[in-house]
Parts: C-alpha cells; sequence; structure tokens
C-alpha cells in the first residue's frame, strides 16, 4: 500500500465496528453479496479492499465496497467481475457509472454499492473519509462467510 494511499485509508481495516445503535449481525443475503463481491474483485486482483457498513447512518446503501486498480484495464475488468458476480445472484435493476474512463467506476444494486478505483483517483476522493463514522468490516471477515456451511 502506498504512503498517500494509506494516509487516505487511515483504519480501513478494522472488523466491524458500529457506530452508536447499528446492527453488527449480518443476514445471508448480505453475506452472500458481500462475499460474492470481494470474491470476484479478488479473482481480478482488485487491491485494499475496504467494506463499509453504512446501516443505519444512510439511505443511500447499506454497505460500500471500495476497490482499487493500478490500471484503466485492472478497474474495467474489476468492475465488470463483479457485475457479473451481483448478476449472478439475480440482479438486473442496477446501474453502473463512470466506464467511459475508468478512474472510477461506481456500481449501484442498491444495498451494496461497489467504487472501483484507479489508484491515483482513490488517494484524491478518499472516499473512506467521507464515511468516517460507518463501521468497517475487515476483508478477512467477509472471506470467512464462504467457509460457512463448508
Amino acid at each position: 500500500m502506498s504512503d498517500g494511499l494509506t494516509l487516505a485509508l487511515g483504519t480501513a481495516n478494522r472488523v466491524a465496528e458500529p457506530a452508536g445503535r447499528r446492527k453488527i449481525d449480518f443476514s445471508e443475503d448480505e453475506m452472500g453479496a458481500l462475499f460474492d463481491c470481494l470474491s470476484a474483485a479478488l479473482e481480478k486482483k482488485a487491491e485494499d479492499p475496504a467494506i463499509l457498513d453504512l446501516r443505519g447512518i444512510s439511505s443511500v446503501a447499506d454497505f460500500f465496497v471500495i476497490l482499487t486498480g493500478n490500471s484503466q484495464r485492472q478497474v474495467q475488468a474489476i468492475s465488470d467481475e463483479v457485475e457479473m458476480a451481483f448478476r449472478n445472484r439475480g440482479a438486473r435493476d442496477y446501474n453502473v457509472e463512470g466506464r467511459g474512463n475508468c478512474s472510477w467506476v461506481l456500481l449501484d444494486f442498491a444495498n451494496v454499492v461497489v467504487h472501483v478505483f484507479h489508484r491515483p483517483a482513490r488517494v484524491f476522493y478518499a472516499v473512506e473519509n467521507l464515511w468516517s463514522d460507518a463501521g468497517v468490516v475487515g476483508p478477512d471477515v467477509v472471506l470467512s462467510w464462504g467457509l460457512v456451511g463448508k
């Protein structure tokens, strides 16, 4: 992780720290969506994943998944793979923005909004800092959900 990204991300690797009265448990659907999303992104070598738990603090979405690609081509590949993962889960009514230049692709699946950044754009926009009240779910926690029932 570059120094600029480390500063921008701050404490993005904390495990599920709820703010206020937010719930810290996850439904099967939430667990499945976050696991599939993160697994798809990592399949395309996404870096620095951050999962923000916005439940109880925002009506925009329940979760933000923030990912980094090292090139515009990689940003495209990550966003395509994440989109396919959600389509395989049955998503049909969703929005995608930013594919034209691939410095920041946003995939809005209603409860989960995925931001795929080219590294310089992620450092510049520092989305994690805008949502500092959000709980952070560690990627290792999300990946462990894939082991449930196996």
